[in-house]
């Protein structure tokens, strides 16, 4: 048998390192091996939700929060029990790992555009077109390589942010639960977020929740962005002057803030006309100089790796103190 434990004896504390551990292997495993090839889980999610949507979808706030609501729940209760059920460090360190490769997606971001890239220097404006769907949701057909190049650098920038940046800050805030959860916010918001007749109500929610998840990442982006300028020829301070003077200007409250951090470092201009689901918007300018040349997607795709490791050494950080306080 053994010996009871002592009066008075606090058990030992848990370690201060799995999360913080697995959340920079999980980081380096996106930048070895980018995203699933087969079976993602964030896919697995988008069909679920697709399926949930078709069966209570109607033209109401009220049914679109339940639906927001109850699939983020899921998804964080989900989180949590794995996070219950693997106790040990090790076991912490490999689901978080596992969750954060899943969730974070900076290297397939770069690999496309890297893609886009390739087509435009080839002159095959029919594959770059095609090859746009991988990165947004913009009407490619009227685009010209300059407008081919323009959407690809705004998309770089917005999807760092939102695909590698808000990840790892709600990973360093809640864990499992928290990289899962927001990975469902962020994917409603992609399915049930734009404003179609048929989710201008339905979708309200799913795309408030979002706005208020990355909140606090596209700021720090925008900062990160900043801080990297000299990396691809620019400076910090054209870069805080065009997110200051041209971030709210965006009808995105977070998606401004980044792109216009992007054109301030990469000495150019963003934004303009564009046709989204339908709709032509004209968006306000952001920054200053030429529109983007096709030259520039290399260079805000270099942008973005370096703001993915300055976003992946505050999150272990962030991690590592918050643990070592509540201990």
């Amino acid at each position: 048998m053994s010996a009871a434990p002592r009066p008075g004896r606090r058990p030992a504390p848990e370690p201060a390192w799995p999360v913080a551990v697995g959340l920079a292997v999980g980081l380096a495993a996106d930048a070895l091996l980018a995203d699933p090839q087969r079976g993602h889980p964030v896919a697995g999610f988008g069909t679920v939700a697709a399926t949930v949507e078709r069966r209570v979808h109607r033209d109401s706030r009220l049914a679109g929060t339940a639906y927001a609501v109850g699939l983020t729940g899921a998804t964080a209760l989900l989180g949590a029990a794995t996070s219950r059920l693997t106790p040990h460090p090790a076991s912490t360190v490999a689901a978080t790992a596992l969750a954060t490769w899943a969730v974070v997606g900076g290297t397939s971001l770069r690999r496309e555009a890297a893609a886009m890239s390739r087509l435009l220097q080839d002159g095959d404006l029919d594959g770059a077109r095609d090859r746009l769907s991988h990165l947004c949701g913009r009407d490619p057909s009227a685009l010209d390589a300059a407008g081919l190049a323009r959407a690809t650098v705004e998309s770089v920038a917005e999807n760092t942010s939102d695909a590698v940046v808000a990840p790892l800050v709600w990973g360093a805030i809640g864990g499992v639960p928290g990289l899962l959860a927001y990975r469902a916010v962020n994917t409603l918001d992609a399915m049930v977020g734009h404003r179609s007749p048929r989710h201008a109500r339905f979708g309200w929610a799913a795309a408030r929740t979002d706005d208020v998840a990355n909140l606090l990442p596209s700021r720090l982006s925008a900062g990160l962005a900043a801080g990297f300028a000299p990396l691809v020829g620019g400076r910090p301070r054209s870069a805080l002057r065009a997110w200051r003077r041209d971030g709210h200007k965006h009808p995105s409250p977070n998606a401004g803030p980044v792109e216009a951090a992007f054109a301030g470092a990469l000495g150019r201009t963003l934004g303009g006309r564009l046709t989204y689901a339908g709709r032509v918007e004209d968006r306000p300018l952001l920054g200053d100089g030429p529109a983007p040349e096709v030259a520039d997607i290399a260079r805000a795709a270099r942008l973005s790796a370096a703001v993915t490791v300055g976003a992946g050494v505050l999150a272990v950080g962030a991690r590592l103190l918050l643990d070592r306080a509540r201990r």
